[in-house]
């Protein structure tokens, strides 16, 4: 997997991953905290150069928008596909070390 600089532009509402003179790009839309609701953010688009396809850019972005709504303590939704597919694969992963980790400690009792 190749690594790049991640850039946070809250101005335009995206990240940008710069790659040999290209754009990756996650976009979201943020809502303000109300008296009703927290604040919250929907990643709302990808968007990976097609010659770029398939090195592991898109899910760069979308970790690293994940770490930030995360340390932001924003309410995360996902109307794009692809960050949808990355959260479900992340809770099953969560959720399989969870199961493995209390069958560790049920081996040893």
């Amino acid at each position: 997997m190749t690594t790049a600089a991640i850039m946070h532009h809250p101005d335009e509402q995206c990240f940008v991953l710069e790659w040999q003179g290209q754009q990756a790009r996650l976009e979201y839309q943020y809502q303000a905290q109300s008296a009703t609701s927290q604040a919250r953010v929907d990643f709302n688009h990808t968007f990976v150069p097609p010659e770029f396809r398939g090195q592991g850019l898109a899910a760069q972005l979308v970790q690293f928008g994940l770490c930030w709504a995360g340390q932001q303590h924003l309410q995360v939704t996902a109307s794009c596909w692809y960050v949808a597919k990355v959260m479900r694969d992340n809770a099953e992963k969560a959720a399989a070390n969870q199961a493995g980790s209390a069958n560790h400690h049920k081996d040893l009792g």
